[in-house]
């Protein structure tokens, strides 16, 4: 019979180790084999097999195993939370503020939260009201109306520094054209 509690209790202490890196359902697997081991230990001292130890161990497994509940009750809880909250898509389209200088990356405000953020059109002044227009992990894209578009020549992704290379790749081109 005791080796019976043993493995229960070891296998407790395993299932309560593993809840940490398998989630809330582990821990809850360690409360169910404490509950086990618990009433295992009860029928131990009915049957007239009780020692002090087994008193000890009793007390010992009813708090292991209700601590393990809790946890597993609560990681149960969060986990539906996260499930059914809101999500970083429901962020576009909502307006927040600029906490800092986006010059084109900085910090913005958004449902009172601050969030990493990229300007999608240029320098924005911390104060500045922007909206959220992509989520990607943990950073946003804004847009705001009253950015101060980037300088098209200094910067090699604007249209206007494509539209004048490709006239320039175009323009080398067609006057060895012309000269054959």
């Amino acid at each position: 019979m005791w080796i019976g509690v043993g493995v229960l209790l070891g296998l407790v202490v395993v299932a309560s180790v593993l809840g940490f890196h398998v989630g809330p359902h582990g821990h809850l697997v360690g409360a169910g084999l404490g509950l086990a081991a618990a009433i295992w230990l009860v029928v131990m001292a009915a049957t007239g097999q009780a020692a002090p130890i087994l008193w000890v161990l009793f007390g010992a497994d009813l708090a292991i195993s209700g601590g393990l509940a809790t946890i597993a009750w609560r990681g149960l809880k969060v986990q539906d939370q996260q499930l059914s909250g809101p999500t970083y898509g429901s962020l576009v389209g909502v307006e927040g503020v600029a906490i800092t200088d986006l010059e084109p990356a900085g910090i913005v405000r958004v449902r009172g939260e601050n969030w990493s953020a990229t300007s999608m059109n240029g320098n924005v002044v911390a104060g500045n009201r922007v909206q959220v227009i992509e989520a990607s992990g943990v950073r946003l894209g804004v847009w705001a109306e009253d950015a101060d578009p980037p300088d098209a020549e200094d910067h090699p992704h604007s249209l206007l520094s494509a539209i004048r290379h490709h006239h320039a790749a175009n323009g080398a081109n067609g006057d060895q054209e012309g000269e054959q």
